[in-house]
């Protein structure tokens, strides 16, 4: 019995300290300590400090020029122009149609001019960046394979302090995959993936492990996510992301910054998920519908600030769920604009820590709702919003409403405790309901929020563009 027992133990925790050591950051560093060029200084919190680099990518296949699709057979493979290149010089390509794969492993300047365009005939990876300090500029990448046990992209970068910008990239299950880099500039990139059903897209950009980079003025359209994992203090700014599922998905990644970004006709538009910090500023979030139409959700996440946004026409405006979650941690929601919407907050798992001033909420179905009743509504904070429902007045014109805004549920709470019965609200029997409720409460309805001390007129504000 005492060999059995023994051996349960170590087949359990053997094969779970193995993992503990090769996770990132906990035994294993994600950068080369070795590599001056590639030394890191991470910000406060980091783990990652201290150790030796792991490799993350699985081997990649190696695939025959007559695996690949005849278009590429007689073009020229551009690894004999970047081969030919000396280290730091710049390659002007002459325009036309180049044969991938291409591996970049020295820092080289390479410009397009838009007239260049590279073909991995449908298999593998189109280009490999492993080199520190090049920029690439003007090129079109197209035709990787399809494969997501491989992660077939037209960018794989593997370096840090890099510059990609004006790439045109399509017919790729994956974008732009960045793991383990820093201090890269990822701007002006033109991202649409393979002509597949959604779930089987690739993610049009997907950071891992990556830190202190600048992601900007990308238009993505068509492609599955663009996703942040481990990855701390980005900045994505002035980015395009339409007809996809997440237009911005964070796990496990603290302070990053989110502004002046606009995403249309996505399934959700920003996620967070179990980090902390970080802001969202300027961002339009536009007809996030369907059943899963989110504009702004949180999930186990604490200290986010969400300032000047406009959601507008989403099934749900933010959608937060044991949020914030640390203790002694809050997410402040102000200045935002919440408009047409389905529900413009709906809080599930509800703890308390929000706190919302300065919004706006007009022409929303529900203002705010709750995952069934809550008895915390007054461990959130709600001061100086403007509600297009509010019944007072504001005799002394000081711009604040005389009497406090309240929210109740009357018939609300069928939905918000059986969220199926949702299909049936707004019908004539419904509104009938929640118009008895109101005229003659059956029951003393839930206090959902009470602003002390709402604005009267509605602000005057500048969508973001």
């Amino acid at each position: 019995m005492t060999v059995t027992r023994r051996r349960l133990r170590v087949g359990f925790f053997l094969p779970l300290a193995l993992a503990l050591v090769c996770l990132p950051g906990r035994g294993a560093d994600i950068f080369d300590d070795d590599d001056p060029a590639d030394a890191v200084q991470l910000s406060t919190g980091s783990n990652a400090a201290g150790a030796q680099r792991v490799t993350i990518d699985r081997p990649k296949p190696v695939y025959a020029l007559y695996e690949r699709d005849p278009r590429i057979h007689g073009l020229k493979p551009f690894q004999e122009l970047v081969d030919a290149a000396a280290v730091g010089s710049t390659l002007t390509p002459p325009p036309g149609n180049y044969a991938g794969p291409v591996t970049i492993a020295k820092p080289l300047v390479i410009d397009g001019g838009g007239k260049v365009t590279i073909d991995a005939g449908g298999k593998g990876t189109v280009m490999s960046l492993e080199t520190n300090g090049a920029t690439l500029r003007g090129l079109h990448l197209t035709g990787s394979g399809d494969s997501h046990d491989t992660d077939d992209s037209c960018l794989d970068v593997r370096g840090s302090g890099n510059t990609i910008e004006n790439l045109d990239i399509d017919d790729c299950l994956f974008g732009i995959d960045i793991k383990q880099a820093k201090d890269s500039v990822v701007r002006g990139n033109r991202i649409r993936s393979k002509a597949v059903e959604l779930g089987m897209r690739g993610d049009a950009i997907r950071l891992w492990y990556s830190y202190d980079n600048l992601i900007e003025n990308n238009e993505i359209t068509d492609s599955r996510d663009m996703v942040i994992w481990y990855s701390n203090q980005n900045i994505f700014r002035g980015n395009v992301g339409r007809h996809s599922r997440y237009s911005l998905h964070f796990m496990f990644s603290d302070h990053n910054t989110v502004e002046n970004n606009r995403f249309y006709d996505n399934a959700v538009g920003i996620y967070y998920m179990f980090g902390r910090g970080g802001v969202a500023r300027g961002n339009l979030i536009s007809h996030a519908t369907g059943a899963t139409g989110l504009g702004i959700g949180f999930k186990e996440t604490s200290d986010t600030i969400l300032e000047d946004n406009e959601i507008v026409y989403c099934g749900v405006g933010i959608g937060s769920d044991l949020s914030p979650f640390e203790p002694g941690s809050k997410i402040e929601i102000r200045r935002n604009r919440f408009a047409y919407n389905g529900v413009a907050m709906q809080f599930n798992s509800e703890k308390g820590g929000n706190y919302m001033r300065d919004n706006i909420f007009e022409g929303n179905l529900i203002q705010v709702s709750y995952g069934g009743r809550s008895e915390n509504y007054g461990t959130n904070f709600w001061e100086g919003n403007y509600w297009d429902d509010y019944e007072g007045f504001d005799r002394d014109r000081d711009g604040i409403g005389d009497t406090p805004h309240e929210e109740r549920a009357f018939a609300d709470r069928i939905w918000m405790e059986f969220p199926m019965a949702s299909f049936f609200r707004d019908t004539p029997v419904l509104e009938l309901l929640d118009f008895l409720e109101r005229l003659a409460p059956f029951s003393e309805p839930d206090l959902v929020l009470r602003d002390e001390k709402p604005r009267f007129d509605k602000p005057e504000r500048k969508a973001p563009q």
